[in-house]
């Protein structure tokens, strides 16, 4: 067991705990926010986020540096401590979503009461984890947000330098221009973003289109050309949909 113990501050306990925990793949490379002033809890979360292999922590220890971060890209998800030095992470919460931050957001806290908890929930977040608590807990309900998220309207992914948006069958650009999308171009880039690593076309092929015998291959190489001439700059020489062996992988 791999246990992970920041010193306690005088009026809380942050211990976090990881035991045997593999983690469920996540599609790509998440960009997450972790906003605590406990310097030691807050780089063995980043640490052990990092160990998945697919996170990128960006950290903060105030509301003003969280709220800050925070506007400089997308984040998959965000993980917020209640009691900050220059304010409640509730309140930040509460901000965040009313500045447009749809991702998923757990609040951390010392602080386990009913009325708390329920505080908590209605400033926006997803979810209210009282410390101490299991890095493998923690990783378990936030696997279980983003496969919510991601199954709704409000779900929006970075690709490369588009902001995708499924339910609207858009990207954007950093100028703020819009590329419209086709159905199908939609869910190359949603299985593909899940997935997070090269998907072979027999499997991107079915599950797009289904077992449909009368769809070929050729359909799907049609649909990955028109895909790169809208989001390539050199759609000859892809640097955002690439093929390698045997399929198709996004690099975010």
């Amino acid at each position: 067991m791999l246990a992970y113990t920041a010193f306690p501050k005088p009026d809380r306990v942050c211990v976090v705990q990881a035991e045997n925990f593999k983690g469920v793949a996540m599609p790509s490379a998440k960009r997450v926010l972790l906003v605590d002033d406990d310097a030691t809890l807050r780089s063995s979360l980043a640490e052990q986020l990092a160990a998945e292999g697919d996170c990128l922590p960006v950290e903060a220890c105030t509301c003003a540096e969280g709220r800050a971060r925070a506007r400089e890209g997308l984040f998959e998800f965000m993980i917020l401590d209640v009691g900050l030095p220059d304010g409640d992470g509730r309140q930040l919460c509460r901000e965040l979503r009313n500045d447009g931050i749809t991702c998923p957001i757990i609040l951390l806290t010392a602080k386990d009461s009913d009325d708390d908890m329920i505080e908590g929930l209605e400033s926006g977040a997803n979810d209210y984890i009282a410390k101490p608590f299991r890095f493998a807990v923690l990783m378990a309900r936030l696997h279980a947000h983003l496969r919510s998220h991601e199954q709704s309207e409000e779900a929006v992914y970075r690709i490369g330098p588009y902001t995708f948006r499924p339910s609207a069958k858009v990207l954007v650009d950093s100028q703020g221009k819009k590329i419209r999308l086709t159905e199908k171009e939609t869910n190359i880039l949603k299985f593909l973003h899940r997935s997070g690593e090269t998907v072979a076309r027999e499997t991107l092929l079915h599950e797009v289109w289904g077992y449909n015998p009368a769809v070929t291959t050729h359909t799907l190489e049609t649909h990955i050309y028109r895909l790169r001439q809208k989001i390539e700059t050199n759609p000859g020489q892809a640097q955002i949909l690439v093929t390698e062996s045997g399929g198709y992988r996004l690099v975010a």
